[in-house]
């Protein structure tokens, strides 16, 4: 049986990625190795779409944003977390661990945040050092406007605008200098289809300026090391050399794609994935929709573990479950990094036949009909 992952990470990782990092191990303190580093290094900014420093990380996108509290600031100083999600709720947390006040702005999960809520918060703190902000909630498949929000930000305040790209990069338009961003994480096993492993935070020169100042204790996960090493193209400790052979590949491959045309693929198939779900009356989660992954509630009568057993048993398909207060209420099907239509028509035909097994009454077939009429009217 074929096996096929729709997760929203870790994600597919293409065949010529993968024989990439299968060849024999290289020393990272040879000129080979910092070539490669060089390589990956400009084609982050281009992902990014940035001039500013991208650091690489041997550590996953939590390991990332816990770099930014300890770099970027001080015990005490405050600092403003959006929280709509499981990934929100942990950079409200996460800071408090570090003794920084982080002021929660709470949303109900699978609606994005308002600039009248980042605005009230910052009036009620106009101390605060920086706003965190989810672009892709993966917990609820729900996006922000970031750069709406950004501007937001800069009109009200000289915090720094930090965004969780954990899931977004890749997948959603994002213009790290134009939008006036100042720190943005994201990790090796969403749309730079690699395995896990890898953090990249994108910093400005703000971001650069605030770690000048940073009084929290801070070694492995100093960005000011990262800098000084990023200089030389090199990195401060032993880095993840094989993931980084495989994501100069998969930068490559997303350099030759163009990321405006990955943006809009990924655009693409959400949509003609949510036209398939909605057809066969299945209702989506979000309010928001993100262009990462589409969570869905499951039917009234159908038991998650009977559902996931035979996605995965039958048809060799991985799909994620909900979390939280939402386990077993939803599901969420990926569509991040390595995907094309035909993955869009297999898992809502899956989707289907999995449905009639669990003896749910539906017109089979309209899901896959109605995703391949939206690709044929979308071309």
């Amino acid at each position: 049986m074929k096996k096929r992952l729709f997760t929203p990470g870790p994600t597919p990782v293409p065949e010529s990625v993968m024989l990439k990092m299968a060849e024999p191990i290289i020393h990272h303190r040879h000129p080979e190795f910092k070539e490669i580093l060089s390589r990956v290094n400009e084609n982050l900014k281009y992902l990014f779409q940035t001039e500013q420093p991208v650091l690489t990380l041997a550590s996953s996108g939590t390991g990332g944003v816990e770099s930014t509290f300890v770099s970027l600031f001080s015990p005490g100083e405050t600092i403003v977390s959006v929280n709509g999600g499981k990934f929100g709720e942990r950079w409200v947390k996460m800071p408090r661990t570090f003794g920084l006040n982080a002021v929660e702005i709470k949303t109900e999960w699978g609606k994005a945040p308002t600039a009248e809520q980042i605005v009230a918060a910052l009036r009620a703190h106009p101390n605060a050092k920086a706003v965190y902000l989810v672009h892709s909630e993966t917990s609820t498949g729900t996006a922000t406007d970031v750069k709406m929000l950004a501007r937001v930000i800069r009109d009200n305040s000289d915090a720094l605008v930090c965004i969780d790209g954990i899931t977004a990069i890749g997948a959603h338009e994002f213009r790290f200098d134009e939008w006036g961003i100042d720190v943005c994480v994201t990790g090796s096993q969403k749309g730079l289809m690699i395995p896990p492993g890898l953090s990249f935070v994108a910093v400005s020169s703000r971001a650069i300026s605030a770690m000048e100042t940073s009084k929290l204790p801070k070694f492995y996960f100093d960005l000011r090391k990262a800098l000084k090493a990023y200089e030389k193209n090199d990195t401060p400790w032993t880095p993840a050399i094989s993931l980084i052979i495989g994501v100069d590949a998969a930068l490559q491959m997303i350099r030759a794609e163009g990321v405006e045309k990955i943006w809009k693929r990924h655009e693409r198939l959400a949509m003609a994935l949510r036209a398939g779900i909605q057809a066969i009356g299945l209702r989506l989660f979000s309010d928001s929709p993100s262009f990462a992954v589409t969570p869905v509630w499951i039917p009234d009568g159908i038991e998650w573990k009977k559902f996931n057993s035979i996605m995965k048993e039958k048809y060799g398909i991985t799909i994620a479950g909900g979390q939280e207060e939402f386990a077993g209420k939803i599901f969420r099907i990926a569509h991040l990094g390595y995907y094309d239509e035909l993955d869009m028509i297999t898992i809502l035909s899956a989707l289907e036949m999995t449905l009639v097994s669990c003896g749910h009454q539906f017109g089979a077939g309209k899901g896959v009909a109605a995703a391949q009429a939206f690709f044929a009217m979308n071309a």
